[in-house]
């Protein structure tokens, strides 16, 4: 066994097998969009399956990394990781047969007993999973990393992980359309969507069926979870460049380069589900969006530059002295 492969073995076992099982159905996903032309709402039948596996497979096996520097409270970790990968494991099952061998809607899907019974457990394996994040990110601040850039981006990273799952709860609420068969007296078969201002099922972006033209709540969901890649993903590349650039030296400098990306990032999870509960499509920003993300990339330079600055002053200071 190679020593990557030996390090992988390492890892959390569930959350690897997880995210093993993700790869082949990853696997089976792209064969799937090839060779079927099915479609379910306007979108080819694999294209969610396809997207949970990426999103699911890079989650697992980032989550196993994380509980591997985890010391204080190593077995909770285990167990947290282990009912994560049981909980989206289950979820992701459900995923597939619902959606390929039933060919029906999986969420918000309320038109018959089974899909009520099927997105109930699929809603309960989304919280447990939710549940088992938080605890990870509390177990992460109480972990002592000798890397304080590191460990800022970890904490970061899982906390904004955790928030950008809890956004998916906005999508579980009766649309307008909905709220009016209540009205009525009537059950409507879908309870929830992830469109706002439009029924779901309209033109999107290619695969991943961002709308094109309403807000899609997908977005600030599938940007919040990633920042547990994204931000120690920056920590790392900054260590990197510290070998060159003597700037990025010290651990002060890069611990502040990460908080300013972290601030940036959540100001980026803030404003994509800002523009998305305006019912504001992705690829036609407005005026004040565009106006609020040139505020905030003012926000992070102004911090990028700070933080330089203050080696540059330290670095003097030490020349000085």
């Amino acid at each position: 066994m190679t020593s990557w492969g030996a390090r992988l073995f390492r890892l959390h076992r569930p959350l690897v097998l997880l995210a093993g099982a993700m790869t082949a159905l990853l696997i089976a996903s792209v064969l799937g969009l090839l060779f079927d032309d099915r479609t379910l709402v306007n979108a080819p039948i694999w294209a969610k399956p396809f997207k949970f596996a990426v999103s699911v497979g890079m989650y697992a096996l980032t989550l196993a990394w994380l509980l591997s520097l985890v010391q204080r409270g190593k077995r909770a970790g285990w167990w947290m990781g282990t009912v994560f990968a049981v909980g989206i494991g289950a979820d992701m099952a459900l995923l597939v047969w619902q959606v390929v061998f039933r060919g029906r809607t999986l969420h918000f899907n309320k038109a018959t007993e089974a899909d009520v019974m099927i997105n109930n457990f699929v809603a309960g394996g989304a919280y447990t999973a939710w549940l088992a994040t938080v605890a990870v990110v509390i177990l992460l601040l109480c972990q002592k990393l000798p890397d304080r850039a590191l460990a800022s981006s970890l904490r970061w990273g899982t906390a904004l992980a955790a928030g950008g799952m809890a956004l998916a709860m906005v999508m579980f609420s009766a649309t307008k359309a909905q709220q009016a068969v209540f009205a009525t007296g009537g059950k409507p078969s879908t309870f929830g969507a992830h469109t706002v201002g439009l029924e779901d099922g309209g033109p999107g972006l290619p695969l991943i069926g961002w709308s094109t033209v309403g807000g899609d709540l997908r977005i600030p969901h599938f940007v919040g979870i990633h920042a547990i890649q994204a931000l120690p993903l920056i920590a790392l590349a900054l260590a990197a460049l510290a070998r060159r650039y003597p700037a990025l030296s010290t651990d002060l400098v890069r611990r502040r380069l990460v908080r300013t990306a972290a601030v940036g990032y959540a100001g980026l999870i803030a404003l994509v589900a800002w523009q998305a509960l305006r019912g504001q499509s992705i690829v036609r920003p407005d005026f004040w969006t565009l106006a609020a993300f040139a505020g905030l990339v003012a926000v992070v330079v102004l911090g990028v530059v700070g933080s330089l600055r203050t080696a540059a002053a330290a670095r003097e200071a030490a020349l000085i002295s």
